[in-house]
């Protein structure tokens, strides 16, 4: 699988622009998978449903399944937090998977900056980053991908990882 992040500062419309890349690169016939990692705790599950209950009593895996799709929790019950190597070895094969979150991964990053955000550009500390996803000119020799067109961000993507 080929891995491509997403980095930048909250406010800087990352997960809008994943979900148009995500679209862009199946248009293309590309099988997307996405690693998302999260800074708080999180719940997919609602309390008083079966698979919570079964959570609440103490499993340290629930798969639940249907017609549609099949998802999988995966308690830590103490244990440290996965990383993104472990997650990745989780999914099914794809062509690409896309990586929100995990700032600091050695992986091909592309930064999402914009002119909105106060924040210190990344790219500067950061040598995993490839190119900048922004809405404005920046002073950099990185490629600069305009944020508003999420189709040029995942030719951008595709040709970088070579599908």
């Amino acid at each position: 699988m080929k891995v491509m992040g997403f980095a930048g500062w909250s406010g800087s419309g990352k997960t809008t622009l994943v979900e148009q890349v995500i679209a862009a690169l199946g248009a293309r016939g590309l099988a997307v998978s996405l690693v998302k990692h999260a800074h708080h705790s999180f719940d997919i599950d609602h309390a008083g449903k079966d698979s919570w209950r079964h959570r609440q009593a103490g499993c340290r895996e629930v798969m639940v399944s249907s017609g549609q799709r099949w998802s999988l929790t995966h308690e830590l019950r103490g244990a440290p937090e996965a990383t993104l190597d472990e997650l990745l070895a989780q999914l099914a094969p794809c062509d690409i998977v896309l990586v929100e979150g995990f700032k600091r991964a050695s992986i091909p990053k592309v930064e999402v900056w914009r002119r909105v955000v106060t924040e210190p550009l990344l790219h500067p500390d950061d040598p995993h980053i490839v190119a900048v996803a922004t809405d404005g000119r920046l002073d950099t020799t990185l490629p600069q991908l305009d944020i508003n067109d999420p189709a040029a961000v995942a030719g951008f993507i595709a040709d970088y990882l070579g599908v």
